[in-house]
């Protein structure tokens, strides 16, 4: 069990080496009780390294981990796997295209896929039942995953991701394939999140400012697979740093609590 004091991530000076290829370089990052963490960087900045890091499936070349209290090496990660609730295009992949919105989230308390209810406990379709009505979407309970359109599938996501009771929630594009209004309405959706008590800390990984919401506290900015920036969120949020990790023709916006990048070309050779 993690205290309120304790960090929920600590990594302390990871590197991935595959071949004569450094994947990440000296990343150290922490993660407390109470932040919400934005991962932002360009396609081959490390993020897609970092979080199969965090997650067990890559193994670091030098440094440590520690998830929710427990060192990477010294503990079981398939049992840690089901302390962290996942969204991401990758777990999409795995869905079995029959399976129901029901049987989805409630295989999420033991990271179970291609569950049926008939092989399910009572508590654990009551559970999923509950998820569902909260998250506004009992609805689709007995639709099955073909007919989900992309912004209901996310939602089925995080009830599965929420029905382990997490102490970590990651995200992981979870806006990838959402037309313009999907993704505002998904957005919204998610904010709603952290304003339960029981929620879990939040970390989301993606390459776009413009999904970047008022909850979120901190911001982990990588570029060519070390850390270009960390820190609370508008101290990390600048031009300069941005402009680090995207290139010099990248400008970042602010207004209110939204952010918005502009890229500048002209003097790059592109017409």
């Amino acid at each position: 069990m993690v205290s309120d004091t304790d960090p929920i991530l600590d990594l302390r000076d990871i590197s991935i080496r595959r071949g004569d290829t450094w994947l990440i370089r000296d990343i150290s990052w922490r993660v407390m009780p109470g932040e919400n963490w934005v991962i932002l960087g360009p396609n081959g900045s490390g993020k897609t390294s970092l979080l199969s890091t965090l997650t067990g499936y890559l193994q670091a070349t030098t440094g440590e981990i520690r998830v929710l209290g427990q060192r990477y090496g010294g503990y079981d990660w398939r049992e840690m796997r089901k302390r962290i609730g996942f969204v991401g295009s990758s777990l999409q992949k795995l869905m079995v295209q029959e399976e129901l919105a029901i049987e989805i989230v409630a295989g999420g308390r033991d990271a179970q896929l291609d569950v049926r209810m008939e092989d399910l406990p009572e508590d654990y379709l009551v559970s999923a039942a509950n998820i569902l009505k909260k998250l506004g979407i009992y609805r689709l309970a007995q639709r099955p995953w073909s007919v989900l359109s992309q912004g209901e599938r996310q939602r089925v996501q995080i009830g599965r991701a929420l029905m382990a009771r997490p102490s970590l929630m990651i995200l992981d594009e979870p806006c990838a394939g959402l037309d313009p209004v999907s993704r505002e309405k998904f957005l919204l959706f998610l904010s709603t999140l952290p304003e339960r008590r029981t929620a879990p800390p939040m970390v989301l990984v993606t390459h776009h400012v413009e999904e970047i919401r008022p909850f979120f506290t901190h911001a982990l900015l990588l570029s060519r697979g070390g850390v270009a920036a960390a820190g609370p969120l508008r101290e990390v949020l600048t031009t300069a740093n941005v402009r680090t990790a995207f290139g010099k023709a990248a400008s970042l916006h602010r207004k209110g609590d939204k952010y918005s990048m502009s890229v500048e070309l002209s003097g790059y050779g592109v017409a």
